[in-house]
């Protein structure tokens, strides 16, 4: 859920080169790209880098890595950095998912047959 709100929070960013208006521009993008920023720290806080091992220090490094690039696209008014945490999240989005999709359908599994085995 936290890389589905930091997504919508950039394709809002986005939305914000759209703008004629400056203000309005500045402000769409600044204020989605902060939420974001957020998100991904929140998500960076949350990593147990002792037990973690190599997958919590990549995470780190890439999360850190995106709010440096959201920091500058921010700065500079410019998608380019905006665009590349939109894809980079959406493979790690996407991971998880399938990873999580993956064990649902294990432990199912695995209670199925713990149900069939039951039932003979």
């Amino acid at each position: 859920m936290l890389y589905d709100g930091a997504l919508r929070f950039l394709e809002q960013a986005l939305t914000g080169f759209n703008f004629d208006d400056p203000l309005e521009s500045n402000q769409t993008i600044h204020n989605n790209v902060q939420r974001a920023q957020e998100i991904i720290s929140e998500l960076n806080t949350s990593l147990d880098l002792q037990r973690g091992g190599e997958l919590a220090s990549t995470l780190h490094h890439l999360y850190e890595y995106m709010d440096h690039k959201l920091s500058e696209s921010n700065l500079r008014k410019e998608p380019a950095g905006i665009q590349e945490t939109i894809r980079r999240l959406t493979v790690l989005r996407d991971a998880w998912r399938q990873m999580l999709s993956g064990q649902a359908g294990d432990a199912l599994a695995a209670n199925g047959r713990t149900t069939l085995s039951a039932c003979v």
